[in-house]
Formats: C-alpha cells, sequence, structure tokens
C-alpha cells in the first residue's frame, strides 16, 4: 500500500454510515485536490472494500460511479446503509 492509497482509505473511512463523498472531496482530505482519478484507482485496489467503504465515493454531480463489485452492488450497499442509518437515528 502506498502512502496516498493510505490517505485515500483514512479519507473514505471518515464518511459517515448512510452518507456519501465525492472523488474530489476525497481528494482534497488526501492534501492532492487534483488526483481525483488516483482517488478512483487507489479505491480499485481496496483489499478491504466492506471495512474500508469505497462505496461511499460518488462523482461530483452525485452519479453513482464506478465500483469493483458493479454498479448495482453500489447502489444496493447505498440504499442499505441509508436505511441503517435512519434506523440508528430515528
Amino acid at each position: 500500500m502506498t502512502l496516498f492509497e493510505a490517505k485515500v482509505y483514512k479519507a473514505v473511512l471518515s464518511i459517515p454510515l448512510g452518507q456519501v463523498r465525492s472523488y474530489k472531496w476525497v481528494a482534497q482530505k488526501t492534501g492532492c485536490a487534483r488526483a481525483c482519478r488516483a482517488v478512483g484507482q487507489a479505491l480499485k485496489r481496496n483489499p478491504y472494500p466492506l471495512i474500508i467503504p469505497c462505496h461511499r465515493v460518488v462523482k461530483s454531480d452525485k452519479k453513482i460511479g464506478g465500483y469493483a463489485f458493479g454498479v448495482k452492488q453500489k447502489q444496493l450497499l447505498l440504499a442499505l446503509e441509508k436505511e441503517l442509518s435512519r434506523c440508528l437515528v430515528g
């Protein structure tokens, strides 16, 4: 794992359950604000996709973006987490 990947994973771990952030947001958190594509590549290599919730990262326009296990799985995970967060809060 590279230092950049570690920074990406740390930023992604800070995204709350049921919420999403953009690739740009993650890039800014790493200190490399223009590294959006590099963030995507780092997330593609995520060794622990359910522990490091890379599915919570979306495009700046809030479109779903890619996911190693398929866009449909990403949508399902996001929907599940959104519902779980509602149950935990309310």
